[in-house]
């Protein structure tokens, strides 16, 4: 039986005090506590003090379920109440990556910006943005991304951002970062002077661990956007920020994404993270998919952890916004038990009014913090190392509650639901395969 609220289910056994009209009677009050009957049957009683017995299966409010047999007891003789207990229903989610085309709920921006937005009064870039729009929603799964003209305005808004973040990134991103952005200079043409495409990103993504780009109309909804990341799918924005503010934007722009984002995907070991955040996701309730949201956001968008003695960013909204990025790191008022208690530090001007705050990263803490979506953060959580930071949110995805178990298939790109021996058998039997080719490459190492 659930608690106070909720669907509930129940079998209740009855016999008629009237066997003329009782019947009626009793399934009025079913009607009047408003409780649907799955199924009725009848069936001659054993007991001598009436003919029929009747058991009737039934669905309806928690609450009003436990007061019906008291008023069912005005018209029969209940015999017997056996309540069950119903697991809500399983919120749909892809199965394979094609699915994704059904469903991408934008819940912000796309082509209706918000009065405070740079670009609110601009007609030029508004008209723009809804081209933008069109190429996102036009595309299928499978389609080359539509390759685009950039404007002359928005190359040079690119430039000032990209000219800025690369002067801050060897003292203040992490090493994966770090290691990662020359080969996307190298491989996708990432420079001062051109936008790259995300046509020649996604390829260079899927060789180097097995991440796609799917370009996306604006800010989409928590379960989708961790969906996509279950396939290992990035939805992707192609736009630019306004030009009138280039070192800050209150949404995810094609800057945001190829310079915070992508470098980080294409490491291996964060590229597997991101896929197993994105599968805790699929089928979660929705209590569940906003802690994931939320660690994601305090994670992949805006972490900081610890490196060689100094404090590094790994978030993708840092590493895309000069004015979040500049970090005094000499100036930091640390308190060191052990492990970070407490630490208070000046992030950009943003900061200087004491409002920012370091804590140490707790996925159980850290998920139910506030998301701060147009302006800078109030509170920002340090990893002891970019790994803590991973193995930490594995173990809290591990918490996520389901009524049933996913296994990826990399080579169809679809999840298996494990919810019967067959199917948990045939994984078994994978894995046997797996460590049969470990057991005969460490034979080989002898």
């Amino acid at each position: 039986m659930e608690g106070e609220t909720g669907q509930s289910g129940a079998t209740i056994l009855f016999s008629l005090k009237n066997q003329v009209g009782g019947l009626l009677q009793a399934l009025r009050t079913f009607q009047e506590q408003h409780v649907d009957l799955v199924r009725i049957q009848s069936r001659w009683s054993t007991r001598r003090d009436s003919h029929v017995q009747i058991s009737v299966d039934c669905h309806g409010d928690g609450p009003r379920l436990r007061e019906l047999p008291r008023l069912l007891a005005r018209h029969a003789h209940v015999l017997r109440v056996s309540h069950r207990h119903e697991e809500p229903p399983v919120p749909w989610f892809p199965k394979k990556i094609s699915h994704l085309d059904l469903r991408s709920q934008v819940l912000m921006y796309g082509s209706e910006l918000d009065a405070d937005h740079p670009g609110f009064q601009d007609k030029v870039y508004r008209k723009r943005r809804n081209y933008f729009v069109d190429l996102a929603q036009s595309y299928k799964h499978g389609d080359p991304i539509p390759r685009v003209d950039y404007t002359a305005e928005e190359i040079a808004t690119w430039a000032r951002v990209f000219r800025e973040l690369n002067a801050l990134y060897p003292s203040h991103a992490c090493k994966e970062f770090l290691r990662n952005l020359p080969l996307l200079v190298k491989h996708c043409n990432y420079k001062e002077d051109n936008i790259p495409q995300l046509e020649d990103v996604s390829r260079f993504l899927k060789e180097r661990t097995g991440f796609s780009i799917r370009p996306v109309a604006g800010y989409l909804s928590p379960r989708d956007f961790l969906a996509g990341l279950a396939f290992r799918v990035f939805h992707c924005t192609q736009y630019v920020r306004h030009s009138s503010d280039p070192f800050y934007t209150p949404e995810p722009d094609t800057c945001h994404e190829l310079l915070g984002h992508v470098p980080l995907l294409a490491e291996p070991g964060f590229a597997q993270f991101s896929q197993e955040l994105g599968l805790a996701s699929l089928g979660a309730d929705d209590d569940a998919v906003r802690k994931l949201a939320t660690c994601y956001f305090f994670t992949v968008e805006f972490g900081l952890c610890e490196q060689d003695g100094q404090l590094r960013a790994y978030g993708a909204g840092l590493l895309s916004s000069a004015g979040e990025l500049k970090v005094n790191v000499d100036s930091l008022w640390r308190i060191i038990l052990g492990r970070f208690d407490a630490i208070f530090v000046c992030l950009s001007q943003h900061a200087l009014s004491g409002q920012a705050k370091l804590l140490p990263f707790d996925p159980r803490v850290t998920c139910e913090e506030e998301c701060v979506i147009t302006a800078f953060q109030n509170v920002y959580f340090v990893a002891d190392a970019f790994d803590d930071a991973k193995t930490k949110m594995r173990e809290f995805a591990k918490s996520i509650g389901r009524p049933f178990s996913l296994r990826y298939d990399a080579y169809t790109q679809s999840v298996e639901v494990l919810d019967d021996s067959g199917s948990i058998r045939t994984l078994v039997e994978d894995l046997r395969h797996h460590l049969d080719i470990v057991e005969d490459a460490l034979g080989k190492l002898v």
